[in-house]
């Protein structure tokens, strides 16, 4: 299936204005924990500014200047004829048998790498007990990572579980960043209709990365049992590749007590002082998160689990690591 982009949510001379407002608005952000907003994910770009991308040489300088280019890249430019000096590990054999004559593949130089959030909306992400709802959590996330790219001169692009709603595409600067938190914030604010689950994402996905990507994958630790096994060591083998596993501090520590719960008119009580509903509790919460990290550790991929109470950029030394780390 092939991948669309298009327009999504504001324009993006609406989110600019919001988001320079919000900048220089002074007052303190309201917010709830319950749904996230574009002034707090804004206000996030200072989590991300910790580590600076090497400066630029200058004439007057000795010894080697970093560069911009990140290396020959993997995307193919065109074929020339080959000449004295090519590396000819680079030949163009099928030009050449065609032609009759020797051609090697010119590469183009890979300036920018791309850095893509991935966006988990399962129902079960918009929850919480305490400080904020595990989907708040991986919004803000998401934006760290947002402004980490542009921290690092990447381009930045996200997408969800979805059939009908195109990714946000890559782009570098503030306006690729703005256009990631609006996303952020209208998938977050509440589960989409359309959610088709996170292994509909993980396939977009692969479409998307080259190799030297980052990927950040926001995720329930219920959603990994439902992917395809075999696409994570695919998505580990594009570059560096974190998935963060949003969990709340109730289903990792239930208190041993009665405990009530209601959806609608619906009210029910689990008493969780007894050993057969603690395991059931366990089998419901516990064991899928520590399957999820083993599961991914094992197949190249970076993982750990966030609380919704933990520090939003608690993760964020691991997702800067080189990818030989």
């Amino acid at each position: 299936m092939k991948i669309a982009f298009g327009k999504t949510g504001k324009t993006e001379r609406a989110v600019s204005r919001e988001a320079d407002a919000l900048s220089n608005h002074q007052s303190p952000i309201t917010n709830h924990g319950i749904v996230p907003t574009l002034a707090e994910l804004v206000a996030l770009r200072a989590m991300a500014a910790g580590r600076r991308p090497a400066r630029h040489g200058s004439h007057g300088g000795s010894g080697q200047a970093p560069s911009t280019l990140r290396g020959r890249g993997m995307e193919y430019a065109e074929s020339r004829e080959y000449a004295p000096g090519d590396d000819a590990r680079h030949i163009d054999w099928r030009l050449t048998a065609r032609s009759g004559r020797a051609h090697t593949k010119l590469y183009q130089a890979e300036r920018e790498r791309l850095t893509l959030v991935v966006a988990d909306t399962a129902p079960a992400l918009y929850f919480g007990t305490r400080v904020r709802f595990k989907s708040v959590q991986a919004a803000r996330a998401g934006a760290i990572a947002a402004w980490a790219a542009l921290r690092d001169g990447d381009r930045v692009a996200a997408l969800r579980g979805s059939h009908a709603e195109a990714p946000v595409p890559p782009c570098a600067g503030p306006r690729g960043v703005l256009r990631v938190l609006d996303a952020l914030v209208r998938w977050y604010a509440a589960p989409p209709a359309d959610d088709a689950g996170l292994d509909t994402a993980l396939d977009h996905a692969g479409r998307l990365l080259r190799p030297g990507s980052r990927l950040l994958v926001l995720a329930d630790p219920s959603s990994i049992a439902a992917v395809a096994p075999q696409r994570w060591p695919a998505l580990a083998m594009r570059g560096v590749a974190t998935v963060l596993l949003l969990t709340d501090p109730l289903e990792r520590d239930p208190p041993r007590a009665p405990l009530p719960f209601q959806q609608g008119r619906q009210r029910l009580e689990l008493d969780l002082g007894m050993a057969a509903q603690r395991r059931r509790w366990r089998d419901a919460f516990e064991a899928p998160l520590e399957d999820a990290l083993a599961l991914l550790a094992g197949r190249g991929l970076r993982a750990r689990a966030l609380s919704a109470d933990d520090a939003s950029d608690a993760w964020l030394r691991l997702f800067a690591a080189r990818a030989s780390a």
